[in-house]
């Protein structure tokens, strides 16, 4: 679709332009925790429902995670629907997390009727101030003819650049009046591409590198562009790290894959990168997790960085480089391809070294106990379907699949970049609809699951069967850590009391697995798959692994000593 188009004839309510302004603008997933507030949208999605799915979930949160997850995974803009107040106030965190990560979404808020505006009646928000520093944009429809006009314009605005997240509220009385105005679809855009010097010079600085790395990162890519990409790296033999939580945009188990730049990354690959003569920053914001807490370079100063990004606020925002390059990643991607296909391989030694200290990393230590993580990790990697999707919440337990499986072309990786608890499983529910045929697993810490957990209800009503690992600790794992560095010995307000997560599942009629020893975890996926059922595989952990490199008692002896 492009341009206008010619919606249904005659007179329509707001409610029912609305369901049609979201089929215009090509949506074929919403995500909704039901409101008052939108009973007239409800009733224009029942006309539509053969075009759009609507998925009732249990926590505006979730709802708004499993649309960020649709719209991590299909580029386009993910739907998200909830009432005014305590459902817009639930729904923030999603918003937030599409922000930092720059993923299209557009959330829908049911508001008050406009003319108790000021009174602080009943759920009363102002949703321009509350929103605008999570979302790219908010906007408020209290005029039914202007339907499609704003929610064309909060699609293009959510797509278009650094993608991001948008807020519409939709007043109750806008969504009661008939109109006769027609539908806009989306506006045909051609992409952004490199200004016609911009890649010959970045060439002409990789000829004078001899340490260079790409690093990859942002959302958007196509599995052309990264195919483009993957083609390029290969053919000069270029290293390669991914940013934060980016792990499914080049082939872990690739020659040329050195690793992830995030929380937990290998300290031999940060000290490689801080040696690199040029880094190619293709889509990445080179954040604070990315850029270990801006050390990677000066900040404020030139630094031997090629970063190319969609929108030209955020090159240069903390790093200066020496070239910075606007354009759709994709569209990039493709031209950086084709502008040298034939250039020998001058890297090749530099590379291996880079892919040494990763195949270092991810060797699987030995630990004490009967239950070795890395060994069953890695033993579960080859049990996964090669189009599997990831998803992971935020906590130390994440820290163990990022670095001891690699994600493989073919398959996804989702994960909250703004360190948000509480993602794994719904997005992990969302990734499961929106792509109904595909192997979805999801990690999740004990304290993230009892967050959302409930949501694993929608995978029930919505008919797919994620398969949800469970690392359970009994506690807050990272705050416990850092608890333990500075605090040594001084436990507060960081253990947790939990349920047995195997009934849990089994009380809504799913598939419930406990493991304890390193040989029990693929014989339970085992299981949970051939159940065909939403799966819940409790992995119990020693407490007193505190990270995937080290004990609580070695923390407290590290800082202990650093006290004396």
């Amino acid at each position: 679709m492009d341009g206008s188009i010619t919606g249904k004839p005659g007179l329509r309510t707001g409610g029912q332009l609305l369901a049609d302004a979201l089929v215009a603008q090509g949506v074929t997933h919403a995500f909704s925790v039901p409101g008052e507030s939108f009973l007239d949208l409800l009733d224009g999605l029942y006309e539509v429902r053969d075009k759009i799915e609507l998925v009732t979930c249990r926590f505006e949160a979730g709802a708004v995670n499993m649309a960020e997850a649709h719209g991590k995974l299909t580029g386009r803009p993910g739907v998200a629907i909830v009432t005014r107040g305590p459902g817009a106030c639930h729904a923030s965190i999603g918003v937030h997390i599409a922000m930092q990560d720059s993923t299209p979404l557009v959330l829908i808020v049911g508001q008050i009727p406009f003319s108790e505006t000021d009174r602080d009646t009943f759920q009363e928000v102002d949703y321009r101030r509350m929103f605008s520093p999570l979302a790219k944009w908010v906007t408020q429809i209290d005029d039914a003819a202007r339907i499609p006009e704003l929610m064309a314009r909060a699609f293009d605005v959510a797509r278009s650049g650094r993608p991001g997240p948008v807020v519409v509220a939709i007043s109750e009385e806008m969504q009661k009046s008939l109109v006769e105005v027609p539908d806009i679809g989306p506006a045909l855009t051609l992409p952004a591409y490199p200004a016609s010097g911009a890649i010959p010079r970045l060439l002409e600085l990789l000829d004078g590198a001899q340490r260079p790395v790409v690093v990859l990162g942002g959302s958007g890519w196509s599995a052309e562009g990264k195919a483009a990409v993957r083609d390029f790296c290969l053919a000069h033999d270029l290293p390669v790290a991914v940013g934060f939580r980016r792990l499914g945009l080049f082939d872990g188990s690739s020659p040329n894959f050195a690793g992830d730049l995030g929380v937990g990354s290998d300290a031999s690959l940060v000290a490689r990168v801080k040696e690199s003569d040029l880094v190619i920053a293709i889509g990445s914001r080179l954040g604070e997790a990315t850029s270990q807490g801006y050390t990677l370079f000066p900040a404020g100063q030139t630094s031997p960085i090629v970063q190319v990004h969609p929108d030209p606020a955020e090159i240069g925002r903390v790093f200066r480089p020496l070239l910075g390059i606007t354009a759709d990643l994709n569209a990039f991607a493709l031209a950086l391809r084709d502008a040298a296909p034939g250039k020998p391989r001058l890297w090749g030694e530099w590379t291996r070294k880079l892919r040494a200290c990763r195949e270092a990393n991810v060797a699987a230590p030995e630990y004490e106990g009967p239950l070795n993580f890395a060994r069953a990790l890695q033993a579960l990697e080859a049990e996964l379907p090669a189009d599997t999707i990831f998803t992971v919440d935020a906590g130390n337990f994440a820290t163990w699949p990022q670095r001891f499986m690699s994600v493989r072309e073919g398959q996804d990786f989702l994960g909250p970049t703004n360190g948000a608890m509480g993602y794994s499983v719904p997005s992990g529910v969302g990734a499961a609809i929106t792509y109904r045929d595909r192997c979805v697993v999801s990690f999740v810490g004990d304290g993230g699951f009892l967050m959302t957990g409930q949501e694993i209800a929608t995978a029930f009503q919505s008919g797919v069967a994620p398969i949800v690992i469970v690392v359970n600790n009994g506690q807050y794992g990272t705050i416990r850590m850092y608890q333990e560095r500075t605090y040594p010995g001084r436990v507060s307000g960081t253990q947790l009391t939990n349920p047995d997560f195997a009934k849990f599942i089994e009380a809504f009629g799913g598939h419930g697995e406990v493991v304890t020893t390193t040989d029990e975890l693929v014989p339970a996926f085992r299981r949970a798959r051939a159940s065909g059922k939403p799966a819940v595989i409790e992995v119990r952990m020693s407490p007193e692994q505190i990270t995937n490199r080290q004990t609580v008692a070695q923390l407290r002896a590290v800082a202990t000593t650093a006290k004396h």
